[in-house]
């Protein structure tokens, strides 16, 4: 019995790691019941890394975020061939969003990938959200609801099982959970009409999985976070919604669970609160030892029921044979990405380069959930076409630089949460009423007379949207 419960204590756990080959823990991991890893930008691309995890234990269930548009993890190298959500919502074409959806798994099936954690089933709802924002499909709950369904559907229908999150909804946030605990100050009946719709949509497309959010939603549980809640977890998504996929939690080194409660607890509180899989960002052997270790003595005390285990490592099995048995020979539509940059770019003005501009990018700083080295791309873009083009990057709240004759493009992100971004922009139409304003993320008001590109999203098919317009 010792050796079944530390199996079925390792199959709930989903460890990220350093390096671009399997260690040898993890290794050892997989060979004592681990039942899957999670894959971040600083693991890919490898070819010889999901390989090695399946030589250890073929039905690991290997995780990645690859949302396409800010948060990607295969192209964050180069910026993503997808633009993302909003832009998806933006075009409001439910086609053209399962089509992309289907490309993004036809890449992660290509790598052997089991689960995307996608896509953001969030509803923005607020537009001073710092987490959220690009990555949702839009501030409407039809909309989203639509187009989470339609993304589901093509993923799956590559062979890569989906995952709706972060449940019950983090649209509605002014907090990034990877700092602190967001509060989501919504009255039940709000939380209804607005953020649960897009969850009821997934679950009817056949969501194989559900993300939780580390989310404090006090109108349905005043004194815990989803991730650790039964009412939520298990009264709200389980009983009331019908859900019964695999619950996971989003990662538990974020601080708004970090900070208050060891790893290890929030493991047993997750499982015993309905969660089926845990998991860890970023973690050691010794590490992922604590968290079984915890698991295990929390059964033997009582304090989680083994059977609520049992039933979470079999959740865990059940995506894997979903894996198995799944057609991944999905057709190539490689153009699909640029086809839907195309379609959500919005432009007030008019403007045509006939040479190299000067590149200012006014910084804002991503959120947590984007990697770091994932670059916006639009300077390159312009490059490409126009050979001398100058990129000059402000750090936050910098100055503009000095202005010579050769046309100027801001290059700006989320201006509607920056007052500093929109200074800028009055300065720079000010010196330069010539001067073209491309924001990658969700825009503000509009200045007047100048002429303003929003490609609601930011990736590299977005800049080469907008670099095709402003050659063309």
């Amino acid at each position: 019995m010792s050796s079944d419960l530390h199996r079925l204590a390792m199959a709930v756990l989903q460890p990220g790691f350093e390096g671009t080959t399997a260690p040898d823990w993890l290794r050892r991991a997989l060979g004592e019941g681990l039942g899957g890893a999670v894959l971040f930008a600083r693991n890919l691309p490898s070819e010889q890394l999901i390989p090695q995890i399946r030589a250890e234990n073929p039905d690991t269930v290997i995780a990645v975020d690859e949302e396409g548009g800010v948060v990607t993890r295969f192209e964050a190298r180069t910026g993503s061939s997808f633009p993302g959500n909003r832009a998806l919502g933006v075009a409001d074409d439910e086609t053209l969003t399962e089509r992309a959806g289907r490309q993004i798994g036809r890449m992660l099936a290509d790598a052997g990938v089991t689960l995307n954690y996608a896509p953001s089933a969030d509803v923005n709802a607020n537009p001073a959200n710092p987490v959220i924002g690009v990555r949702s499909f839009g501030p409407e709950p039809g909309l989203v609801a639509r187009h989470a369904a339609a993304y589901i559907r093509g993923l799956q229908s590559a062979g890569v099982a989906a995952c709706a999150k972060h449940f019950p909804g983090h649209g509605d946030t002014i907090t990034d959970s990877h700092l602190d605990l967001p509060t989501v100050h919504a009255s039940a009946g709000e939380l209804r009409q607005r953020d649960l719709p897009p969850f009821r949509a997934a679950i009817a497309a056949g969501v194989q999985a559900v993300m939780c959010g580390h989310l404090l939603v006090p109108a349905l549980d005043p004194e815990l976070p989803a991730t650790l809640s039964r009412t939520i977890l298990t009264g709200l998504l389980r009983e009331e919604l019908g859900f019964d996929g695999m619950l996971v939690t989003d990662a538990i080194e974020m601080k708004a669970v970090a900070a208050r409660y060891s790893p290890g607890e929030i493991a047993v509180r997750a499982l015993a609160a309905g969660v089926d899989a845990i998991c860890a960002g970023i973690v050691d052997e010794r590490g992922l030892h604590e968290l079984r270790d915890a698991i295990v003595a929390a059964v033997r005390s009582g304090d989680l029921p083994a059977a609520r285990l049992e039933e979470a490592a079999a959740r865990v099995r059940a995506v894997a044979e979903w894996y198995g048995k799944q057609d991944r020979s999905a057709p190539d539509d490689p153009g699909v990405g640029l086809e839907a940059a195309r379609a959500a770019l919005t432009v007030t003005g008019a403007a045509t380069l006939t040479r190299a501009p000067l590149v200012v990018e006014v910084n804002t700083r991503l959120n947590q959930a984007v990697d770091p080295s994932t670059p916006t791309g639009l300077t390159a873009a312009l490059s490409a076409r126009l050979p001398g083009t100058e990129r000059v990057q402000l750090p936050s709240g910098g100055e503009l630089p000095a202005f010579d004759e050769r046309p100027v493009i801001l290059v700006v992100h989320d201006s509607g949460r920056h007052a500093w971004v929109r200074e800028r922009i009055a300065q720079a139409a000010a010196l330069r009423p010539d001067v073209i304003v491309v924001d990658t993320g969700i825009p503000g008001d509009e200045p007047a007379g100048v002429t303003f590109i929003a490609t609601n999203g930011l990736s590299r098919v977005s800049a080469e949207a907008a670099a095709e317009w402003l050659t063309t």
